[in-house]
């Protein structure tokens, strides 16, 4: 279920303002200042403890800002020396800053009160799978410090020839090989250093590709949200251009260890609230799997939004609705016709144990900057990070049109 906010257009502050096309709507009560700008290629956002936001920036490494004289803007901006220029994941914990790229995860120590890490960087694990597709790892880690990384499934369904007219998908026996490799999460203890993927502990299974994840305390959980597969229609046509737009959800999920998504074999339909097989694994729209297979998700959002980064809201500052539940940018897809949809973040509330309500609300919209776009390339912004400060402020930062807003209440 969808809960609509009452919503106020904000006229955004700030140095870097001018020029501004998009104008981002948010609930009534709320402020948005651009904190950050020209850093296009953002992925992922992460804020120290110190309240410095640092962002996995493409083409450049990780980038550190600093609002020094606390009005909203950064007013340094430098990139971290040596960071690599590939990947989306970036962290904190325990006085370290962790970056991943497509196949490794590392730490730099960063002292209390500096803006830049000191020493050299450390390589938790390396070699993860990496061949191409969906292969950014995001991470997070749980109250105990253990670390958690997706590593991404390298095809849409597994199917042959993949996203091909008549794809067939392959036998049980080579699923679950491939199901060994990626298409899951992996544990790792991050002060174990130079650990391969075999020397992690395989906590989740079935997924097709997660950048969606953060660990919610009360619940004591890993929440996730899964990219939903594409091209439905083409693999099998008697799916229409319709159906393929609206009927694969990206799912959000409690996961527990053990977990299994049912990536490959199926999709959730997030209209009529049923989890179908795939065409390449003899899905015609109706065949479901045996109850209790395959997990359900918590929440079906719509098809196609693309889930970016997740954070959980730890602070106080926002009004008590918030205080608990999960922020997660959607980036908008290209597998998404005719229409784009998607292109904001969304607010997902929990109840009193801490697990999803089943609703959700959009929180921040408007990024898109135009009544309406048939591809990507067309949206002003496409919403990627999200971040929580000690002040209990959002942060969300753009990978198309560069920009890191802060929103306060």
């Amino acid at each position: 279920m969808t809960l609509r906010p009452t919503f106020v257009a904000i006229a955004i502050s700030g140095a870097f303002a001018a020029g501004a096309s998009a104008q981002i709507v948010v609930p009534e009560g709320f402020s948005v200042s651009v904190f950050a700008d020209g850093l296009d290629g953002i992925r992922g956002l992460a804020v120290s403890p110190d309240g410095n936001v640092y962002g996995k920036v493409r083409g450049r490494g990780v980038v550190a800002m600093q609002d020094k004289d606390g009005d909203g803007n950064a007013d340094v901006v430098k990139t971290v020396p040596g960071t690599p220029e590939q990947g989306s994941g970036i962290g904190f914990h325990d006085g370290f800053l962790y970056y991943s790229t497509d196949s490794s995860v590392h730490r730099m120590k960063l002292p209390k009160g500096q803006l830049m890490p000191s020493g050299k960087a450390e390589t938790v694990v390396s070699g993860l799978v990496d061949r191409q597709q969906h292969a950014s790892k995001m991470f997070t880690f749980d109250p105990a410090g253990n670390l958690y990384v997706e590593v991404g499934a390298p095809s849409n369904s597994l199917g042959e020839p993949d996203r091909a007219p008549g794809a067939e998908g392959l036998s049980d026996e080579a699923v679950r090989e491939a199901l060994s490799q990626f298409g899951g999460i992996w544990r790792f203890d991050p002060n174990t250093l130079n650990q391969s993927q075999e020397d992690g502990y395989h906590y989740s299974t079935g997924h097709r590709h997660v950048l969606t994840l953060d660990w919610q305390p009360k619940a004591d959980a890993l929440f996730v949200v899964q990219n939903g597969r594409d091209v439905i229609n083409v693999v099998d046509p008697t799916f229409s251009v319709e159906y393929n737009a609206e009927r694969v959800a990206e799912e959000m999920h409690v996961l527990r260890q053990g977990s299994n998504l049912g990536w490959p074999y199926t999709y959730y339909d997030p209209i009529d609230k049923v989890r179908l097989f795939s065409p390449e694994y003899g899905g015609d729209g109706e065949k479901q799997p045996e109850a209790g297979r395959f997990q359900e998700p918590s929440v079906a959002f719509p098809a196609h939004w693309a889930p970016m980064q997740m954070a959980y809201y730890g602070g106080t500052s926002f009004p008590q609705k918030y205080h608990g539940g999960m922020f997660v940018a959607f980036h908008g897809s290209w597998n998404r016709a005719p229409v784009q949809k998607g292109y904001n973040v969304c607010f997902i509330p929990v109840d009193d144990q801490g697990l999803p309500t089943g609703d959700y609300e959009v929180f921040a919209d408007g990024f898109i900057g135009k009544e309406r776009i048939v591809s990507p390339g067309q949206a002003d912004y496409r919403p990627m990070g999200v971040a929580v400060g000690p002040d209990g402020a959002l942060y969300i930062g753009s990978d198309q049109g560069g920009r890191v807003w802060k929103v306060s209440y």
